[in-house]
């Protein structure tokens, strides 16, 4: 991969050398773009491009531009890619649902937030009441904002909460109908853990009408420079789509994923505790129960049926004629697993629960590129403002994208940084992903030459000096959960790790099913 090798390379000499010289080279790229324009000023006079802002629930890379499934069919964001850059290198702050959006509406990462759960709402925090969101700072400058379908996470914010937030809050988007009862009786009763052909028509599919809300918006805009955020819940489970979404996918000719039986033996018993018990089942129950093909081909099918609502608003905004004075960003809030690592779901550290669908379409984005260069949710709210001519935000922790916009090649600073509850960390550079736990243990994985993360390398003396260059990126300092912090929270209380508020004892068995 070209300038792998400059940026982040094996030895520990050159890696320290290239910390060095990283300034020199950002400088040497900042005059380069200035001279070529991308940083011009825009005219006062100039009109302000719209923001047309897709979220996309539970989407890992199995999407065409990504290349995470070779059987995938997302013709929509194929082309949105074309007409822009995609990040192929990006990766979400948490890999669970509110944690993952709150960060990038906020542009603060999870250790600094304290929001690593599924609640509490941002604002009970005395330290985030105030602070302003991505759509307030859009808000301040000018632009209406309008928000439809899972952008927030789900439930949130509460309806006396909404008015404050956003101008114009359309559906929030709920996962009906759903059939009578569940198709598959997983381990866990929960009733959205589930998968299956189901509803008949697409328009009676749920994220269907999020679309058609978000349709009509854009035949009918505010006036001045608007900010128009669609979130779809697919493919999150359950798993639900027409007939015609499945056929894309026979069953006889379905490839699965690549996944190895001794895949965790070489992990840290701490790895475990991120997904201790979770309502997704395990790969050894879907073998078993013969589940774990017809899963995949439901995410499949799901991902087929969201990529088109996708485009069902991209043509809605061509149509209206504002395509060409209107910046595109689609993303995922994180990945989810389809029997790596031996489990489904997220609320792991590793390559499938982080790297997410991340791309830019519109003014001052080159088309038809691919960005190899780790980039983070975070990053959005800064270069959002970027593209748009705005102020920056001083709170903010991400860093522009727009080098790279500009030039996919562009210098980046620093890796891509996950994290999932306190003091459990991933670094993920172009070569390697890192992970830190709580309890100090560690794992280290060579990308280009282990794409499955199937050796871990963390107890290879001759990686010493890699793993210590890559640490010092992890955050030094984790926030304390909120309180109420609740849903997929784990803790480590002297010594002691404690899911959703229970201790885990050093000899207790993972949880197989």
């Amino acid at each position: 991969m070209a300038g792998t090798a400059a940026l982040y390379p094996t030895a520990a000499g050159p890696f320290h050398a290239e910390i060095v010289m990283r300034p020199l080279l950002l400088f040497l790229s900042a005059v380069l773009v200035v001279a070529q324009g991308a940083y011009a000023p825009r005219s006062e006079g100039a009109e302000k491009p719209n923001v047309l802002f897709i979220a996309i629930d539970d989407l890992n890379d199995w999407v065409g531009p990504l290349g995470g499934h070779p059987q995938v069919k997302t013709p929509n964001m194929d082309a949105l890619a074309a007409r822009g850059t995609t990040f192929t290198n990006a990766h979400c702050q948490a890999p669970l649902c509110n944690p993952s959006r709150t960060s990038l509406l906020t542009g603060l990462r999870p250790s600094t937030t304290g929001v690593y759960a599924l609640a509490p709402w941002l604002r009970t925090s005395d330290k985030l009441k105030d602070h302003a969101t991505l759509f307030q700072w859009f808000k301040r400058n000018g632009y209406a904002t309008v928000s439809t379908g899972k952008v927030f996470h789900g439930g949130y914010p509460p309806k006396e909460d909404r008015a404050a937030e956003v101008d114009t809050f359309g559906p929030p988007g709920v996962m009906q109908p759903r059939p009578k009862t569940k198709f598959v009786q997983t381990p866990d009763p929960h009733p959205l853990v589930d998968w299956g052909v189901f509803p008949e028509k697409d328009e009676d599919c749920f994220d269907h009408d999020i679309a058609t809300w978000a349709v009509k918006q854009l035949r009918q805009p505010p006036k001045g420079p608007w900010f128009l955020a669609v979130g779809f819940q697919h493919p999150h489970v359950p798993c639900y789509a027409p007939q015609k979404w499945f056929d894309l996918y026979p069953a006889d000719k379905l490839v699965m994923p690549q996944v190895k039986p001794d895949d965790r033996d070489d992990l840290p018993r701490f790895a475990s505790y991120l997904h201790w018990k979770l309502p997704e089942p395990r790969l050894k129950w879907l073998q078993e129960n013969k589940q774990w093909e017809p899963l995949v081909r439901a995410y499949l099918a799901s991902v087929s049926f969201v990529d088109a609502q996708v485009g069902r608003v991209l043509a809605a905004l061509k149509e209206s004629g504002q395509e060409k004075n209107t910046v595109i960003v689609l993303w995922s809030d994180h990945g989810w697993h389809l029997g790596e690592k031996g489990i489904t779901g997220k609320n792991t550290l590793w390559e499938r629960s982080t790297r997410v669908p991340l791309i830019f379409a519109g003014p001052g984005v080159a088309a038809n590129a691919k960005c190899d260069r780790p980039a983070e949710l975070l990053d959005l709210y800064p270069t959002l403002l970027d593209l748009c001519g705005l102020p920056p935000n001083k709170a903010n922790e991400g860093l522009s994208l727009v080098p790279q916009l500009k030039d996919a090649k562009a210098p980046r600073e620093r890796p891509a940084i996950t994290t999932h509850n306190p003091g459990n960390h991933a670094v993920r550079t172009e070569k390697w992903r890192y992970i830190v736990y709580a309890d100090g243990s560690e794992e280290l994985y060579d990308r280009a030459a282990d794409p499955h993360e199937w050796t871990n390398l963390a107890t290879d003396a001759r990686f010493a000096d890699v793993k210590k260059a890559l640490a010092k990126w992890a955050p030094a300092k984790s926030a304390a959960p909120l309180p109420g912090s609740a849903g997929r929270i784990l803790t480590y209380d002297d010594g002691v790790p404690v899911w959703e508020g229970k201790p885990i004892g050093k000899n207790d068995p993972f949880p197989d099913e």
